[in-house]
């Protein structure tokens, strides 16, 4: 009895030390106290109340109703209302609040819905709009059990600098579907060839809902893929995204997601669930499982 119980409390304390990372990546105020972002009819953002009083003095294309704010539903096709929030980002921008990151996100009020207009990246957390994203795990499987390849991001990055982050990672670029952005990506981020690349297989999706500070809200979905990588393959940075590659066995990745704070926030997500795919970590009460996922 008392041996069954230290084992609960074992898997209980593992379950909790998992748990706080998906709790970090939801750190968020009630949505209740932001205001709804429309266009085309659909709501695609969440606004803090500051910006959202501002922005109609900002863009004659915008206007405050009961619903939210929004953008002039004369505005009919996707390549009107994209240049009326590229005049509004413009204005963002030269007062300061972001750096144009001249990359394009596609708009959509639902993951796989139609695009509404595209926007510049720097301003999508600060609208509140969904973000897309895709994640790859490289699986080496050796005699001694799975290894995996981290890459260990720019000391000069903006976002997680030094940190530790999946072999290869990117956001979605309007226009681009995730596998697309994972095929660019790896050849970009890790030298990888396209044909190895395209060995890669989807094996689900993580999301979140984050405040984060000098950003706004994040709503992210992450496109998880697995690709199972030969022995004799070893990226190479091909960016300065990356700074090095390294192998390691994946017990000694969990114990780092599991003790430490050396992985990039949501890079923790995509590897709590590789580890419970791969049974390395356990769920006894399911709220792993149920919180990698807030868009359900």
């Amino acid at each position: 009895m008392v041996a069954g119980q230290s084992g609960a409390a074992h898997l209980r304390g593992m379950d909790t030390r998992l748990y706080r990372h998906i709790q970090a990546c939801n750190d968020h105020p009630e949505l209740g106290r932001y205001t709804p972002l429309r266009l085309g009819g659909e709501q695609v953002g969440w606004l803090p109340p500051v910006l959202a009083a501002r922005l109609p003095e900002l863009s004659p294309h915008l206007r405050a109703a009961p619903e939210g704010v929004v953008l002039d539903p004369g505005l009919a096709g996707p390549g009107e209302r994209s240049a009326a929030l590229a005049h509004l980002t413009a204005r963002l921008a030269a007062e300061g609040m972001f750096k144009p990151r001249k990359e394009m996100f596609d708009v959509r009020a639902a993951p796989g819905g139609p695009v509404l207009a595209v926007v510049d990246r720097a301003a999508v957390a600060a609208f509140g709009i969904l973000s897309q994203g895709a994640h790859l795990n490289g699986l080496v499987r050796r005699a001694d059990g799975l290894h995996l390849w981290i890459g260990w991001r720019s000391r000069h990055k903006a976002l997680a600098p030094g940190q530790m982050d999946n072999i290869v990672a990117g956001g979605v670029p309007a226009g681009l579907s995730p596998h697309d952005t994972l095929l660019k990506e790896a050849e970009e981020e890790a030298r990888m060839p396209a044909a190895l690349a395209a060995r890669a297989k989807p094996v689900g999706r993580v999301s979140y809902v984050m405040d984060s500070p000098g950003e706004g809200l994040r709503r992210d979905i992450l496109h998880c893929f697995d690709i199972e990588l030969p022995e004799d393959f070893t990226p190479e940075p091909g960016d300065d995204e990356v700074e090095r590659f390294e192998l390691w066995p994946a017990a000694r990745v969990l114990e780092a997601v599991r003790d430490g704070d050396r992985v990039k926030f949501n890079v923790n997500l995509v590897l709590i669930d590789l580890f419970l795919r791969e049974g390395l970590a356990e769920d006894p009460d399911g709220r792993l499982r149920q919180g990698l996922d807030r868009f359900r």
